[in-house]
């Protein structure tokens, strides 16, 4: 009994799909480990890095990242290559002359571009946020200090109706400079509290606010109050200023959705590069049929050059896509662009590209 509608050619493709997909993986990885142990070593000798911790909390989550990272790229290598040799071996005129369509060649291409692009949306989703968190956490201890905070003239509404600003943040020593806070009521300023600075208390887990004068406003009356000191609560943590180099790879996609809402609330300027972040979880993984459409309409028939052509020919455009899909994103992150736009517009503009190339496959 078949499998969905799977015959023994059909496994013979997603067979070699597969194969030679997670074969490129482990090439590449195995490549890419050897030149970031010769890169960081030093760093883990200086660091006395305990061995157990440099292959479990880094490289055991070092390779599911690198691998997805590039997963569309070994996606099409693996297409490429092992359709080419099919087709040169005249398998494909094989296939095609027992009756086969071409279409109906694609299915296995396709049930295998599923598996793999399923297996990018999973990882991305839900399992390498906490791999990640677990690398950036030996990397933070071990290698670097990825914390950082380069806002610029920081508004966030912490609660409804009640807005904070800062200058900048330092980090370094939880100071917020130029620190002021303002409270609404229906619209309408009730009172604002200008400072210096403010500074967490870790002991008291309180701001400390430092050369202050508060306006108090009840209608047209106004009471000015000032001080050298004086400590307040707030809905603020410092650790919403201190963020690893790209903190979002540690959230999960719920997280990551919670997240945005959060940010929305109150205001922040990163609201679009998270929504990128988001909707290229989705995006990213959908480019893997495109991709293998592509493939296939490229590679499926011989031309002078032999595999090496099609190799060349396919990064070329591989390598395209990839660049499309940063140029796009700095669109979007710049304003020029809707940030769901921004990241479907290459799949939109390759989908074109590999729907003609597959009508003109069969040709």
């Amino acid at each position: 009994m078949s499998i969905l509608g799977l015959k023994k050619i059909d496994f013979y493709i997603i067979k070699k799909f597969l194969g030679t997909y997670f074969f490129a993986i482990v090439i590449i990885i195995s490549i890419a480990v050897v030149f970031d142990v010769s890169e960081k070593v030093e760093d883990f000798i200086e660091k006395s890095a305990p061995f157990k911790a440099i292959v479990l909390d880094y490289y055991l989550n070092f390779i599911p990242y690198f691998a997805n990272l590039f997963s569309s790229l070994f996606t099409f290598v693996a297409v490429i290559f092992f359709t080419s040799k099919m087709a040169y071996n005249t398998e494909i005129i094989a296939i095609l002359s027992s009756g086969v369509s071409f279409k109906r060649m694609m299915y296995p291409y396709f049930v295998s571009a599923f598996i793999i692009g399923l297996l990018s949306f999973l990882l991305m989703a839900y399992i390498i946020p906490p791999a990640n968190q677990t690398r950036l956490d030996f990397t933070y201890k071990f290698i670097k200090n990825p914390v950082r905070n380069d806002e610029k003239n920081i508004h966030r509404q912490i609660e409804p109706g009640v807005f904070i600003y800062m200058q900048r943040y330092n980090v370094t020593n939880d100071i917020g400079y130029k620190f002021s806070i303002e409270k609404f009521e229906d619209g309408i300023l009730k009172s604002k509290l200008i400072s210096d600075y403010a500074k967490w208390d870790s002991t008291k887990a309180k701001w400390s606010v430092k050369n202050y004068y508060i306006r108090d406003i009840d209608g047209i009356t106004e009471v000015i109050s000032k001080g050298a000191f004086i400590d307040t609560t707030l809905n603020l943590r410092p650790e919403e200023f201190k963020r690893m180099s790209k903190f979002t790879e540690t959230m999960t996609l719920p997280q990551l959705n919670k997240f945005i809402d959060q940010q929305k609330m109150q205001g922040a300027d990163n609201v679009v590069e998270l929504l990128v972040d988001k909707y290229q979880r989705v995006a990213y993984p959908f480019s893997t049929f495109i991709l293998t459409l592509i493939g296939v309409a490229l590679s499926s028939r011989k031309v002078r050059g032999g595999i090496g052509m099609h190799i060349g020919f396919g990064l070329m455009l591989s390598f395209s896509y990839i660049l499309f899909m940063q140029f796009s994103t700095m669109f979007a992150i710049s304003g020029s662009l809707n940030p769901l736009f921004a990241v479907w517009l290459p799949n939109l503009v390759y989908a074109i590209i590999s729907i003609f190339l597959y009508r003109i496959a069969p040709k």
